[in-house]
């Protein structure tokens, strides 16, 4: 069977959110699940080896150099493109009437839709579970999931020396944004208390930004480096067994965060300034949030008053 699930949303975090709910289709169906979605969300570069994606499709309207589903002529080119892969059903994870209509013109038979017009509020997960419920009898609860091979894996372990005794800690220090990103200071004290209890190999990923440079380098220049190893120069399909091979993870609200715990590693999230939601919908998740606060969303800027000693007691609270 022929099935596609369209989620518009920007980035990685927003697709590996929606993993469960395309999972629950794959088991209904017992067919994999093509998927439509924007570039910005890689989803590529992390899906390759997971049983329930079928093809991955890509939406071709936020990239500088290529708009072809942009406006009404893009609308045209997507119908096209949509109409020679037979789509027998389709699963819109949007309440917008023009990916409705779309679908009607590539002849998708049964087209199972959010409401329309009710984009306002929709929550991240309880939209998307009240919707496969409603239209399905759904109950979807499990943790996203991204598979990849054990070849792999064993490669990477091999490739970094990756000893069982030690702890192989990932730390996502990047982020999307400024007030994401949490001051090297605290992964610092963070990876001077642990080494003093334990033999440790940290994992440095970030992005290439400038601001992510620097906190790449404040960590590379300090008097730990020898333990540390940067990711910078790594794709995310290259990240992918580095992070299933550590042991735990440690990552501001980022796509590391995301990926590693859709790659079943325990994840210490770091809250300071995105609604709490995005660092807690996965079991995996343990955030953390900053001193003072009861939760945390946007506006919250709370980056300085993350404690180093709260992310250490939960490390020492999950190798345990």
């Amino acid at each position: 069977m022929k099935i596609l699930a369209i989620q518009n949303r920007m980035g990685i975090g927003d697709t590996v959110i929606f993993l469960p709910f395309i999972k629950a289709l794959y088991k209904k169906y017992n067919s994999p699940i093509s998927l439509l979605v924007k570039d910005s969300s890689k989803a590529n570069q992390y899906l390759f080896e997971t049983e329930y994606i079928d093809e991955i499709l890509i939406l071709k309207r936020d990239s500088k150099n290529d708009n072809t589903h942009d406006g009404f002529f893009g609308s045209l080119n997507l119908i096209k493109d949509l109409k020679r892969y037979n789509f027998e059903k389709v699963f819109i994870f949007n309440s917008s009437l023009r990916f409705n209509l779309i679908a009607r013109f590539s002849n998708i038979p049964e087209i199972y839709q959010y409401p329309l017009f009710s984009k306002h509020k929709q929550h991240i997960t309880n939209t998307p579970k009240k919707f496969l419920k409603d239209k399905l009898n759904l109950e979807v609860n499990e943790d996203p999931n991204i598979q990849i091979s054990n070849l792999s894996i064993n490669k990477t372990k091999e490739q970094f020396k990756m000893d069982n005794n030690e702890l192989n800690i990932l730390l996502g220090i990047g982020g999307s944004g400024p007030t994401k990103r949490i001051p090297s200071r605290v992964f610092l004290d963070v990876i001077e208390k642990i080494s003093k209890i334990k033999k440790c190999k940290f994992f440095l990923a970030t992005g290439k930004a400038n601001e992510e440079k620097i906190l790449l380098n404040e960590i590379l220049n300090s008097r730990f480096k020898d333990f540390c190893v940067p990711l910078d120069e790594f794709s995310i399909k290259e990240t992918l067994p580095i992070i299933k091979s550590c042991d735990l993870s440690i990552c501001n609200d980022s796509s590391f965060s995301h990926l590693s715990a859709a790659l079943d590693v325990k994840t210490i999230t770091l809250m300071a300034d995105t609604p709490l939601i995005y660092g807690s919908y996965n079991s995996k998740m343990f955030p953390i949030i900053p001193d003072g606060e009861k939760t945390v969303s946007h506006n919250t800027l709370g980056k300085e008053k993350i404690n180093p000693q709260k992310i250490f007691d939960k490390i020492i609270e999950i190798i345990n």
